[in-house]
């Protein structure tokens, strides 16, 4: 069985979408949870990704683009497609849909009680800072960034 990382359209992916949504409510209180609508996932400049098996879409990510940096949102593998390194996966293609667009910095939001998430983005080189765009600062929040490699040029 081979799986494929490949933009879709939210729509596609409602059912994790709303997984995820219930999840983060068991941990974290409404006003910490900021958790993008399909429809603000649906924006221009946002890039959302699916991973597929069998044509069904069993893992999510997303990156919504900025000027300066990009902001990655709905990281999401059900349980039962852990230990398949999709994250990773999905991480890195977020990351070079990212250093595509001349866009060198990319951040995050997630929480402390998110754990194995947070092991991930240290993992992947992402490291603590503070709050970023229109959040504000809560001790529920966790804030990380990463600087990407700028690609070399020819010449």
């Amino acid at each position: 069985m081979s799986i494929t990382i490949e933009k879709i359209d939210p729509k596609e992916a409602e059912h994790l979408i709303a997984e995820l949504d219930e999840y983060q409510k068991t941990l974290y209180p409404p006003e910490s949870n900021h958790l993008d609508s399909i429809e603000t996932l649906s924006a221009a400049n946002v890039r959302f990704y699916g991973a597929r098996e069998n044509e069904q879409i069993i893992a999510i990510g997303s990156v919504k683009l900025f000027d300066d940096y990009g902001e990655i949102k709905r990281i999401y593998v059900p349980i039962a497609h852990r230990g398949k390194r999709l994250a990773q996966n999905i991480m890195a293609v977020l990351e070079n849909e990212l250093i595509a667009n001349h866009i060198f910095i990319s951040r995050l939001e997630t929480g402390p009680q998110s754990k194995d998430a947070i092991g991930l983005y240290l993992k992947l080189g992402y490291l603590e800072r503070g709050k970023f765009g229109t959040y504000k600062l809560d001790p529920l929040s966790t804030f990380m960034e990463k600087k990407l490699d700028v690609p070399a040029t020819d010449g």
